[in-house]
C-alpha cells in the first residue's frame, strides 16, 4: 500500500510543477524574400531595421517598405531575446527591442496579444501586394483580428508612420551589439551569426 500512497502524493505534486512551468517562447521566422542571397536573416534584419528607422523620412509614404520594417522589428523582438544563438546579447538590447515592438504595435493598431508570426506574415503579404500594385489584396491580407483598425486603416498608418524613437534606438543598439559580438568572437575564433551584414532595407 505504501507505494500507492507515495504515487498518490507525488503525482499531484508533479502536476503542480508542470502547471507552474512558464509557457514556451514563441518561435518566429522571416520569409525567404526578407533578405537577398544566402545571408543570415537575423543579421540582415538588424541592419535593415536600423536603416529603416534611422529617420522618419526613410519610410514616409512608403507603406510597402514600412510594412517590412515593422515585420522585421517584430521578428527581432522575439528572436534576439529567445534565440539560442544570441544568449550573449546585452539585456539592454532585449528590453529596447520589446519596447520598440510595443511602440510599433501601438502605432499600427496591432492587437497586443497578436501572435508575432501572424504579424510578420501578414505584413509581408501586404508588402508584396503593394509592390505588385494591388492595394485591395494588401488590405485583405491584414486581418482585423491582428490589425484592429482593418486593412485600409493599417495601410494608411503604414504610409504615415509617426516618429518612432524607441524603434530607432533599439535597432541601433542591436546593430552595435552585433558588432561587439563579432569582435569578441573573431578574437576567440567563432561568431554568433557568421556572414556579412549589409545595409539598407528590403
Amino acid at each position: 500500500m505504501r507505494p500507492l500512497r507515495a504515487c498518490a502524493i507525488v503525482l499531484p505534486l508533479l502536476g503542480v510543477a508542470a502547471c507552474a512551468m512558464p509557457p514556451a517562447a514563441p518561435s518566429v521566422s522571416l520569409p525567404n524574400d526578407a533578405f537577398v542571397g544566402a545571408g543570415d536573416e537575423t543579421r540582415s534584419a538588424i541592419f535593415s531595421t536600423a536603416a529603416a528607422f534611422s529617420s522618419p523620412s526613410v519610410l514616409a509614404n512608403q507603406p510597402a517598405e514600412a510594412a517590412r520594417a515593422v515585420a522585421q522589428l517584430e521578428y527581432l523582438a522575439v528572436e534576439i531575446p529567445t534565440g539560442p544563438r544570441w544568449v550573449g546579447v546585452s539585456p539592454n538590447v532585449t528590453t529596447a527591442l520589446v519596447a520598440a515592438r510595443n511602440e510599433a504595435r501601438a502605432a499600427l493598431g496591432i492587437a497586443p496579444n497578436a501572435p508575432p508570426q501572424a504579424v510578420i506574415d501578414q505584413l509581408y503579404q501586404a508588402s508584396r501586394a503593394l509592390r505588385a500594385g494591388d492595394r485591395a489584396a494588401a488590405e485583405r491580407s491584414l486581418s482585423p483580428t491582428v490589425f484592429q483598425g482593418g486593412g485600409a486603416s493599417t495601410l494608411s498608418r503604414l504610409a504615415a508612420l509617426p516618429p518612432m524613437p524607441q524603434a530607432n534606438q533599439a535597432a541601433v543598439l542591436a546593430q552595435f551589439e552585433l558588432w561587439r559580438l563579432d569582435r569578441e568572437n573573431n578574437d576567440s575564433g567563432g561568431g554568433p551569426g557568421g556572414g556579412g551584414g549589409g545595409g539598407g532595407y528590403l
